[in-house]
């Protein structure tokens, strides 16, 4: 007969474990993938404001109203003491010299930033988009709907605005997290500028300037995408940043009711009630669509080395053999 207890010696009964938090729904999912279902979601803009505003009898309609007969040419400018100083803008970005040394001063910035490859990819990101932009207006046919004021040359969509928002983007490619939020605000201020100078002057209608953003954007997406995806695992943003999201909300409803209380006041005295709503609706979209990406990126350090080669899992290193 055996005497002992039926209870193990010397071992202590395992108490409650403490849960495990679980993952935050953005940690979850890689920033590259986020960056492509963005670009999937700019592109699909993209062909949706082209089918309507080019194809579609109340997307023509539309444009007429907002700008009639905005397009290229002699004699279809607005009617507005602001056709002069419109076409300075426009002639002042579009000089070669100008966006060579822009360009120049991004790459500088990523050698100093140790983010070379970055500036690579930003500097082909803003030559694809005046390249995009000049096929599309030549390949997308315009019908003729037998729509008052309006024309079948085709402008969508604008290279102008397109090279902008993606130049704007690129220096978000180079720079670090802190000073993207300094540099986003007077960038958004600047594209939409050059949208407004578009539509003033009768290069372009509204939905060619919607549609340059949008060309943009979405190609700054498949860049970072392509960066994230190099690094790996290294850009997926973290935790919840609930006070930084809302700090940044209120400068971006304090940035908008400084443009409604200051610029449109002036441009009302200058412009149309059509043009009006088109410059606003259009500085409107660009603040939402690049403040959108932006705030996706903050965390985002897009340095990648030269060598893309990753380093491959440790050698097991031999035991020293024992002499006997």
């Amino acid at each position: 007969m055996s005497i002992g207890s039926s209870y193990p010696v010397g071992r202590s009964t395992p108490g409650p474990q403490p849960a495990r938090p679980l993952p935050h729904a953005h940690a979850a999912v890689p920033l590259g993938l986020r960056l492509l279902a963005v670009a999937l979601c700019c592109l699909l803009a993209l062909s949706l404001t082209a089918t309507v505003f080019v194809r579609t009898y109340p997307g023509q309609w539309l444009d007429g109203v907002l700008l009639p007969r905005a397009e290229r040419g002699g004699g279809y400018e607005q009617q507005t003491v602001l056709v002069g100083p419109a076409r300075t803008v426009l002639a002042t970005f579009g000089s070669p010299a100008l966006l060579a040394a822009l360009l120049g001063a991004m790459l500088l910035v990523g050698v100093l930033r140790r983010r070379l490859v970055a500036g690579i990819v930003g500097v082909g990101m803003v030559l694809c988009a005046v390249v995009v932009a000049g096929a599309v207006k030549s390949a997308l046919p315009r019908p003729d709907l037998q729509v008052e004021s309006s024309t079948t040359h085709n402008s969508f969509p604008s290279g102008h605005v397109a090279a902008a928002t993606a130049l704007l983007l690129a220096f978000m490619l180079v720079l670090p997290g802190w000073a993207r939020r300094w540099l986003v605000v007077p960038g958004v201020a600047g594209v939409s500028v050059i949208a407004a100078a578009t539509m003033i002057a009768g290069w372009h209608r509204f939905s060619d300037a919607l549609g340059g953003v949008l060309l943009g954007v979405a190609l700054f997406c498949l860049a970072a995408a392509s960066l994230a995806g190099w690094r790996g695992d290294h850009d997926r943003v973290g935790g919840p940043d609930g006070g930084g999201l809302w700090r940044r909300l209120a400068e971006a409803a304090l940035a908008l009711v400084w443009a409604l209380v200051v610029v449109v006041p002036g441009l009302a005295a200058s412009v149309q009630q059509g043009a009006l709503v088109a410059i606003v609706a259009a500085g409107a979209s660009t603040m939402f669509l690049v403040g959108s990406v932006v705030f996706l990126v903050r965390s985002a350090d897009f340095a990648v080395p030269l060598s893309a080669r990753r380093a491959g899992p440790p050698q097991p290193v031999a035991e020293p053999q024992k002499i006997s």
